[in-house]
């Protein structure tokens, strides 16, 4: 075929690949038919191609060589940007239109300004806004409802309020970035009254309201919506799923699950997810084996749920086998992420160590999410000084990075160290924690500091954080240890809560270490009552009868232990070293 313009116009008109794209680009080229070169870009632009690195950078060469650049090739360019998630790259193409003299299309106007809300470029967004009107677009109803759904994002219901009521035009996405905006406010009374004025509602208007009431806990307003449904997709299902996994009601999760006419992987993945938060193992891992077809995500939320539920050996086996070359499965960073908790709780240095070099080798990134689950690690193993080569080396260092490096020290008998981090985070305007706390706390206790501990715990609501029994557990096992028994007792007391078993423990366990029988026996009665069938505070109190030469009472609290049937288990320590 001749490459003439009507034979390239003819090619570049029909479907065709990238490369018969770039064979047409070349007589282009070569013939000097330069406006061809606008087809070539939107032939580009709205073909059926899988978004690449490549194809990016070919955008980029046609658009920034074009003879004649004209207002619409770059509009196309930047709502392909925007369309494609690279909402920056969009926002720069706008910059640049202005600076040929273009004047940006309707199509340009409402991606550049979606890709504002994307980001949360507020004064992007505002200053597009202020165009809006220099270019005449204020009766366009797609560039309003891009600016609706702009100060939805931003939070700014007031002016996305002001700009939807002002529209000449809504059509149902318009209706539906309001309505997201209330939701995303929390504005469910407002969402209500804007949902019950859609006069077309879609699908999207419907699932917007279910997720919301989901959200907030609401499930019996959520129901009742979703069996008003006209039509359900699988958002609709997920969410309920979602909704009753997050409030605790797995049977009425799985019932809507077990309804659903086609599940994807978002469904299953949802189950697995609410029966680890409930603690149920089993049925997550039955959810996990009926699944057909099973990809890193899936795999993720069984490896979390064996993690999160102290389950860390099962973790690690089936992170095994995503490792086998016949599953086909890559790790990533969240895959990662729960392996390394789940070591941390083996104490499995040698998994951290091996965790790094796989990470090296196959170019993962260790980001600061990863780096902080494994100084959580290194800490938990004793290799303090790993974990603090970590720390220093994150970008940035959040409240978790210094709960984490604040714990680690406390454990590792590094008082000292543990409150200079506590300053330095304080210094930083980080704001401390309940786990925060927990780390201080420990390091007080281990160092036997029972000033610093009181306050260090009286300090808590400074920085508004409630002590939990947790906390009271670790005062009193300070105090205890300390022999300071009446402010003990006295603390114990002056709870708000119930005190739970492990406060009494620690009471138990102080008592044993300075033959207290009298506090002794108040701790282990309330440890019998919270705690009946764990062995270890019936040991406790007996060996406080031994030591005070109580046989009588050490036999008969010996013989109590024989009848229930309980075995003392030998200590053990689960920390490896290298």
């Amino acid at each position: 075929m001749n490459p003439n313009g009507p034979n390239l116009v003819f090619l570049l008109n029909k479907s065709i690949t990238l490369n018969q794209l770039k064979q047409i680009h070349a007589p282009i080229i070569t013939n000097g038919l330069n406006e061809l070169q606008s087809l070539l870009l939107r032939q580009v632009l709205h073909s059926n191609f899988t978004y690449s690195r490549t194809i990016a950078q070919y955008v980029h060469q046609i658009l920034h060589n074009l003879q004649n650049p004209d207002d619409f090739s770059w509009g196309c360019a930047i709502r392909f940007f925007s369309l494609h998630f690279q909402y920056k790259t969009a926002l720069s193409l706008y910059v640049q239109i202005k600076r040929l003299g273009l004047c940006p299309t309707s199509f340009a106007v409402s991606s550049a300004l979606r890709a504002c809300a994307r980001i949360v470029h507020k004064v992007g967004g505002i200053s597009i806004h202020a165009q809006v009107h220099k270019y005449g677009f204020c009766g366009c109803v797609y560039v309003q409802t891009a600016l609706v759904d702009l100060y939805s994002k931003l939070g700014d219901m007031e002016t996305a309020r002001k700009v939807f009521d002002g529209m000449t035009e809504k059509n149902v996405v318009s209706w539906n970035s309001i309505l997201s905006g209330y939701l995303k406010a929390g504005n469910m009374e407002e969402a209500q009254v804007v949902f019950d004025e859609i006069p077309n509602k879609d699908v999207v208007s419907w699932n917007s309201m279910v997720s919301g009431y989901a959200r907030i806990g609401n499930m019996d307003k959520a129901f009742f919506l979703f069996q008003q449904m006209p039509e359900r997709s699988s958002a609709s299902w997920n969410a309920m799923i979602s909704g009753f996994a997050d409030c605790g009601r797995m049977e009425s999760a799985r019932s809507i699950f077990d309804s659903m006419p086609l599940r994807n992987k978002v469904s299953w993945i949802a189950m697995i997810s609410g029966y680890s938060k409930c603690g149920n193992v089993e049925s997550a891992r039955q959810v996990f084996d009926q699944m057909s077809e099973k990809d890193v995500l899936s795999f993720n939320a069984m490896i979390a749920c064996y993690a999160q539920n102290s389950q860390p050996k099962d973790a690690l086996e089936l992170f095994n086998q995503i490792l086998k070359r016949e599953v086909n499965i890559q790790p990533n960073e969240m895959t990662l992420a729960s392996v390394i908790s789940a070591s941390s709780q083996l104490g499995d240095l040698k998994f951290g160590l091996w965790i790094e070099t796989y990470m090296s080798k196959d170019g993962i990134e260790l980001d600061d999410h990863l780096a902080t689950a494994l100084l959580d690690l290194y800490t938990k193993c004793g290799d303090i000084e790993r974990a603090y080569k970590l720390f220093h080396g994150l970008k940035k260092r959040d409240v978790v990075a210094y709960s984490a490096m604040i714990l680690g020290c406390g454990i590792n008998g590094k008082a000292v160290d543990a409150t200079k981090m506590f300053e330095e985070m304080v210094s930083a305007q980080i704001c401390p924690n309940s786990v925060t706390y927990t780390g201080l706390l420990t390091a007080y206790n281990h160092a036997g500091l029972v000033e610093e501990g009181y306050r260090c715990f009286n300090s808590m609501n400074d920085h508004g954080v409630v002590p939990s029994g947790d906390h009271y557990g670790i005062m009193v096992d300070l105090l205890g240890r300390a022999g300071q028994f009446d402010k003990a007792l006295e603390l114990i007391r002056s709870m708000p809560m119930q005190p739970q078993a492990g406060v009494w423990g620690a009471l138990l366990l102080a008592c044993s270490l300075h033959n207290n029988v009298e506090l002794g026996e108040i701790a282990a009665r309330n440890c019998f009552k919270l705690e009946p069938d764990k062995s270890g505070y019936y040991a406790l109190l007996a060996n406080i009868y031994a030591s005070t030469e109580r046989w009588d009472d050490a036999r008969r609290l010996r013989k109590v232990m024989e009848k229930k049937g309980f075995t003392k288990i030998p200590g053990c320590s689960w920390m490896q070293s290298i």
